[in-house]
């Protein structure tokens, strides 16, 4: 056998000799067919292929591929069969598989793919997706084959099911995990005809195969576009729903239920809960669903083994997702999936499932906190915080320090932990990097600083200070992006989180406010930022909590050098002031004769979102008014005391609630008591008639004490 490999390796010196020097095409084609010949029984180490391609190029091949004229008795492929393996044995090289020579000969193998194939084109195709598989590994490679339509190539190539079909679905599979955003964005109608043939293929199954496509099939549920968007979406759900619940309704090996927990937590990601239909059938299978994944985490977290523990986070991070959806499930009020018995079974087994990740959490040593399977364990777990503080309270209040230490450490040091494909169940873009561990535990946070004994172990901690830190970068986050009207983001989101958490702050622990340094960075943030975003309606709730959080640190904060009636001060008491007058206004009332006081049109739609804040606010800015001398003229040269007494004056009193009343009272008397400029623009509109017809007994005495005589007096 050496003596036979020696003797094809000085044949094949002496073909590329021929090639070198060959006078005519007959002379270069007899060598390329012994060349092609050795290629072809993988006779050609690198050094050989090297050889091979500084003898001839990218040119004849080229050539080849081009030629329609075979030599006499040949089939009519020989030339582009010569060719295409050439190019098979370059692409072996990476070097050659991402050469321009190569790319844009992407729709050359696009065609052989889709052209009908027989057998003697069959050596044709396997050195096209030879090429291919090549192209696919190089760094521009994903992108021109996206770009040149070998995603749709693929996906018919797969659907005709002939020669080299199984291979066209691993180059899809590939293609989709490195760019399945652009993929799905060129190629959707074609990429759903495969959705709908693997879940057809799924639902019919009965061996194996079965679990072979619970593996192909999570590549091919798209996060975007929405698979309910369209029939033939629905229809690949409803296979799919089907396939899993005769899968996960039998007795499965550990190797069979993890597949399927994994394809059932990708239909989760893309669609929620919508492929699970409404009904006693589908109630029970989201429950079958929850109920595994939470025994697959008790078992996997609560006496895990370094090596074994290793092999499962991926699916334990699946079953994350589908405990996510869980808590959504048991929490939904609108049109739920579950009955209130299975909500409550479903609680009870969820919190066990948590117990046993904060129990993994609590073993965790430092040089672990990269690991993307910390991330996904806390984020989870802030999940549970966010809707459920009560249960397993005093085992999160011990678990605390490491929590805000670890979303610490990610955030300082901007953490390159990278979550795993399942951990992510919203997309997450901008701010929502895998270092952001602060967002998902933000609104657990929030919960948590409302009760004193969570709440001074994250004082402990330092997480006051760190929030603080976080807010800032988010805001600079928020400012970078486009202002255009958009959906919210995650970054405004966790925005208005940490104003809640800062809120609890200020009310329960003023002196914390006081003394930490932080805050005072804070208050100069939010005293430039609501002037910028309040002319921005879409920012509403958020420029509605910034105005809050101002309003009320800036009582506490009042003596701090950004208040004492900078620029930046008047600036933005009068954006808040602006927000808390616009957000009323007179109409019609259908039901009598005067006009109504109502909710602002511009304020409607976020007025369920803001309306405690704008009290609160309210409550805030009359606490201010006599600790700051200059706030009563601002707001007379702001004309919104003007604004507000003129709105008064013209509605119907019985319009008003009894809230409305106090909260207007609050801020009257304070500007009627610090100002007589104040005084006298409130008599000037009739505000003794009117106090008194709205039940403003305080204001009505103050505006008696200090000039009811003028009350007589017409608008000035």
């Amino acid at each position: 056998m050496a003596s036979d490999s020696g003797d094809g390796h000085a044949t094949l010196k002496r073909c590329l000799g021929v090639l070198r020097d060959a006078r005519n095409d007959s002379e270069q084609f007899a060598a390329l067919l012994l060349v092609t010949k050795a290629v072809r029984a993988g006779e050609v180490d690198a050094k050989t292929r090297r050889q091979i391609f500084d003898a001839i190029g990218f040119t004849f091949p080229t050539r080849l591929l081009s030629s329609r004229q075979p030599p006499a008795g040949c089939s009519p492929h020989t030339f582009r069969a010569l060719g295409l393996t050439l190019l098979a044995c370059f692409c072996t090289d990476p070097q050659l598989a991402g050469h321009s020579q190569i790319l844009n000969k992407i729709p050359t193998f696009n065609d052989i793919l889709l052209s009908p194939c027989d057998p003697d084109t069959t050596s044709m195709v396997d050195d096209v997706y030879q090429c291919l598989s090549a192209v696919l590994a190089t760094a521009r490679g994903p992108r021109e084959l996206v770009a040149k339509g070998t995603v749709s190539a693929l996906c018919q190539a797969y659907l005709n099911g002939g020669h080299g079909s199984d291979r066209a679905l691993t180059l899809l599979v590939g293609l989709l995990a490195i760019a399945e955003a652009k993929c799905w964005q060129r190629d959707a109608p074609q990429l759903l005809a495969v959705l709908s043939k693997l879940s057809g293929d799924f639902l019919k199954a009965e061996d194996m195969t079965k679990f072979e496509l619970c593996e192909v099939l999570p590549h091919f549920i798209p996060l975007s576009p929405p698979l309910t968007e369209n029939s033939q979406g629905s229809e690949c759900l409803c296979r799919l729903y089907k396939g899993l619940a005769d899968v996960l309704g039998s007795k499965l090996s550990q190797s069979q239920r993890d597949p399927a927990l994994k394809l059932a937590a990708g239909l989760v990601q893309a669609c929620g809960a919508e492929w699970i239909p409404a009904g006693s059938a589908g109630s029970k299978f989201l429950a079958l669903l929850v109920n595994l994944a939470c025994v697959e985490v008790r078992l996997t977290l609560e006496e895990p083994g370094p090596m074994e523990m290793e092999g499962k986070k991926e699916v334990v991070t699946a079953c994350y997702v589908l405990m996510e959806m869980g808590i959504q499930e048991c929490l939904r009020e609108e049109n739920p999936l579950l009955e209130n018995g299975q909500k409550m079974q479903l609680m009870r087994i969820m919190e066990e499932a948590f117990g046993a990740v904060i129990f993994y959490l609590r073993q965790v040593k430092q040089e672990e906190l990269q690991d993307p399977f910390i991330f996904a364990s806390v984020r989870v777990l802030g999940a549970w915080m966010a809707e459920e503080t009560s249960s397993l309270k005093q085992k999160i209040c011990e678990l605390l320090p490491f929590l805000v230490d670890y979303a610490r450490k990610l955030f300082k040091e901007g953490s390159p932990a990278v979550s795993l494909p399942q951990a992510e169940l919203v997309n997450t873009k901008g701010s929502a990097l895998p270092q952001d561990a602060l967002r998902f535990l933000l609104p657990g946070f929030c919960h948590l600083t409302a009760e004193d004994r969570p709440r001074d172990i994250l004082i402990s901690e330092g997480a006051p200070a760190l929030l603080c830190e976080y807010f800032l970068q988010q805001w600079e986050v928020l400012t970078s992006e486009s202002m255009a009207p958009a959906p919210l983001t995650s970054t405004e989101m966790s925005l208005q989180t940490v104003c809640g958490i800062f809120l609890n702050l200020v009310v329960t622990a003023p002196d914390l406010v006081r003394r930490d340094k932080a805050f005072s960075s804070l208050m100069d943030v939010l005293l430039n930022s609501l002037p910028l975003l309040l002319p921005q309606k879409h920012h509403l709730v958020l420029a509605a909590n910034i105005a809050t959080l101002g309003l009320m640190m800036a009582r506490i904060l009042v003596g701090s050098a950004a208040l004492q009636g900078a620029k930046s001060a008047r600036e933005f008491f009068g954006a808040a002031v602006g927000f808390l007058c616009e957000a009323h206004t007179a109409q019609a009332d259908p039901s009598s004769p005067g006009l109504a006081l109502a909710v602002s049109p511009s304020y409607v739609s976020a007025w369920d979102d803001i309306c405690e804040l704008w009290f609160l606010a309210m409550q805030a800015l009359a606490g201010c008014i006599p600790l700051f001398p200059w706030l009563p003229h601002a707001l007379l040269q702001a004309r919104c005391l003007q604004g507000l007494v003129h709105l008064l004056s013209r509605v119907v009193p019985s319009s008003v609630h009894l809230e409305l009343v106090t909260a207007f009272q609050a801020v009257l008397l304070e500007l009627a008591r610090a100002s007589e400029q104040c005084r006298d623009v409130i008599l000037s509109h009739h505000g003794t008639e009117w106090a008194s017809l709205y039940g403003m007994a305080a204001l009505e005495q103050c505006l008696a004490e200090h000039g009811g005589a003028s009350s007589t007096l017409g608008g000035k």
